[in-house]
């Protein structure tokens, strides 16, 4: 009897571990599937959501090839969207404020060049008034990931952070290893900014402290200030954010004028070699206020990049 027994056990256990083994895959988790595989190829994504963050910025929500989609972008890079408008091809480069931790949608927070707004600039943005044109249904080409600086994420046992600016796309990536982020934004130069505070700040384990001075025209311009805040509130010890306005109004708590180096002293993290600077921002804000300030208060090259 004690053999049938044994023989019965053995063919009892052979199917149960087939489901067993059945299940495992039917419910294991897969890789994502990416979105930006080639980034040499446009893809159309469609129009499923647009917000209006403020009188002048919208929120676009485009969806990816299926849910279980990811954009596909790594931290600290960019694409760009390509529109033919008025017969010319219009290509410009923007930064999610979504990531590979959402599937199936891509976000973009844009602010709207309107036409016969700014003196210097009559005819508006191109690029930003089609996206307002946009309705739901409609596509537009999507190309990437691009860009010079990678973030990769706690990758020591120390639990310090690496960044790696690539200065040339075809040569070895330059890895510096840092524990404090100090960042220079304007206006909409603050998407790329989120996306790394972001990303550092979700992994509770990383010690890395980041400093925000957001630069902006007025206080209404202020891209993304509930999400920063609440961020800041959150994490006390590991983000700050300070603000400076061109035009500020009474009872203004915080600075008032370009970026100098009185701000640049107080509100980021000194300069020394676990520091890292990012900038990104209008062209002039880089050249006249952030890099020479940056140098007389003693960073050096090493220590900054500009997105």
């Amino acid at each position: 009897i004690l053999p049938v027994l044994l023989q019965l056990s053995q063919v009892v256990r052979y199917p149960i571990w087939l489901i067993y083994t059945a299940l495992m895959r039917l419910f294991r988790n897969p890789q994502p599937a990416i979105t930006l595989k080639d980034p040499e190829v446009k893809y159309a994504l469609r129009l499923i959501d647009k917000e209006e963050v403020s009188h002048d910025t919208r929120r676009f929500r485009f969806a990816l090839p299926s849910i279980d989609h990811v954009l596909g972008l790594p931290i600290g890079q960019h694409i760009y969207l390509s529109a033919r408008i008025d017969g010319a091809l219009v290509v410009r480069p923007y930064t999610p404020v979504s990531s590979d931790d959402d599937k199936g949608f891509v976000d973009l927070v844009v602010k709207i060049y309107f036409r016969g707004v700014h003196p210097k600039f009559p005819d508006g943005g191109k690029m930003t008034q089609y996206l307002d044109s946009l309705k739901t249904g409609d596509t537009i080409d999507f190309r990437g990931p691009s860009g010079l600086l990678v973030y990769k994420g706690k990758g020591k046992a120390d639990s310090e952070d690496i960044i790696y600016p690539e200065p040339e796309k075809k040569a070895e990536p330059v890895t510096k290893t840092v524990k404090y982020v100090g960042m220079i934004a304007g206006g909409t130069g603050i998407t790329p900014m989120l996306q790394i505070i972001r990303a550092i700040i979700k992994d509770k384990d990383d010690p890395t402290v980041c400093q925000l001075l957001f630069a902006n025209q007025s206080e209404k311009d202020i891209l993304l200030r509930s999400e920063l805040e609440e961020i800041q509130v959150q994490n006390p010890g590991r983000f700050k954010c300070w603000y400076t306005l061109d035009r500020a109004p009474e009872h203004w708590d915080y600075s008032e004028g370009f970026v100098n180096q009185e701000m640049i002293r107080d509100h980021l993290p000194p300069p020394q070699n676990d520091v890292l600077i990012l900038m990104c921002g209008p062209p002039p804000m880089i050249q006249y206020a952030c890099i020479p300030n940056l140098d007389k208060l003693g960073y050096t090259k090493d220590m900054r990049f500009s997105f």
